[in-house]
C-alpha cells in the first residue's frame, strides 16, 4: 500500500532558532509514528536549522520552491543542486501561491520539476483551481490544463517520482474546506488523467496529497476517503502540537 505523507507548508513563518524550538518540541511527540511520511517545508533561511533538528528523525525537510538553472546570474533564486547540497529531501512546485503572487505557470512548473527530479528532490506539485472556476463548473479544465501543461510531458520514470497535492485556492488559508466527497471526486478525476498518460498501475501508485484549510479537525475524515493519500498542510503544521495531532489523524 502507499504510505500517506503529511507535510506541513510553513509559508513566510519562522526563524532559524524558531525552528530549532518547533522540532525541540515536536520530534519527541511523533518519534514512533510509522503510518505515515512527515514532511515540513520551510522557508530557504529555515532549511539549514531544520535539516539539522530533524537529524535522525523520521522527518523529512522540503523547500517551498527551486529554480531550474543548476547556478549563475539568477539574482535571490535558489536551485535544486543547492537544496540537495543543504538536506532537503521534498520540494514544493507551483503553489497556488506562487502562482497566484509570482507569475508560476505551467510552463514553469514543468521547468522546476524537472530540475527537482535532477538533483535527487521528491517534487510535491501543486494543482488547484479558483472559486470562480469551481463554482463555473471548470474545475476538470483547470486541472486538465495544469497537468496537461505542467506534468504530462514528463517521461514515465520522471513521474514515478512525483507527488501531488490538489489544493484548491479558495480553501487555502481562508478557513474553508473542501467536503471530503468534493475532494474525493477531484482527487479521482486526477487519478483518472494519471491513468490515461501513465497507464493505471501508475496511477493507483501515485500519491495525491489534500491542501486547502486542513486541520486536527476535519483530518481524519479527509484521510478516511479512499482517493486521498495525505495532506499538504498551511497554517495547522506551525505549532507542534496541532502537526502532531494532524500526523496522528
Amino acid at each position: 500500500m502507499k504510505k500517506p505523507i503529511i507535510a506541513g507548508n510553513w509559508k513566510m513563518y519562522k526563524t532559524p532558532a524558531e525552528t530549532a524550538a518547533f522540532f525541540e518540541a515536536f520530534r519527541p511527540m511523533v518519534a514512533e509514528v510509522t503510518h505515515c511520511e512527515i514532511v515540513i517545508c520551510t522557508p530557504f533561511t529555515n532549511l539549514d536549522a531544520a535539516v539539522r533538528a530533524a537529524d535522525g528523525s523520521n522527518v523529512a525537510i522540503g523547500a517551498q520552491n527551486l529554480y531550474w538553472g543548476r547556478e549563475g546570474a539568477r539574482t535571490g533564486e535558489v536551485s535544486g543542486y543547492m537544496l540537495q547540497a543543504v538536506g532537503c529531501r521534498y520540494v514544493v512546485v507551483g503553489h497556488s501561491e506562487r502562482r497566484q503572487f509570482f507569475g508560476e505557470t505551467d510552463a514553469t512548473v514543468l521547468k522546476r520539476t524537472l530540475a527537482a527530479l535532477e538533483y535527487g528532490l521528491t517534487p510535491i506539485v501543486c494543482l488547484g483551481e479558483h472559486l470562480d472556476e469551481r463554482e463555473s463548473g471548470r474545475t476538470e479544465a483547470v486541472l486538465s490544463d495544469q497537468f496537461e501543461g505542467g506534468l504530462a510531458a514528463l517521461t514515465p520514470e520522471q513521474f514515478a517520482e512525483v507527488v501531488i497535492a490538489y489544493e484548491p485556492v479558495w480553501a487555502i488559508g481562508t478557513g474553508r474546506s473542501a467536503t471530503p466527497d468534493m475532494a474525493n471526486e477531484t482527487h479521482r478525476f486526477i487519478r483518472g488523467k494519471i491513468a490515461a498518460k501513465f497507464g493505471a498501475a501508475q496511477a493507483a501508485a501515485t500519491r495525491i496529497l489534500y491542501g486547502g484549510s486542513v486541520n486536527p479537525a476535519n483530518a481524519s475524515t479527509l484521510m478516511a476517503e479512499a482517493e486521498i493519500d495525505g495532506g499538504l498542510v498551511g497554517g495547522a503544521s506551525l505549532e507542534p502540537e496541532s502537526f502532531t495531532r494532524l500526523v496522528n489523524y
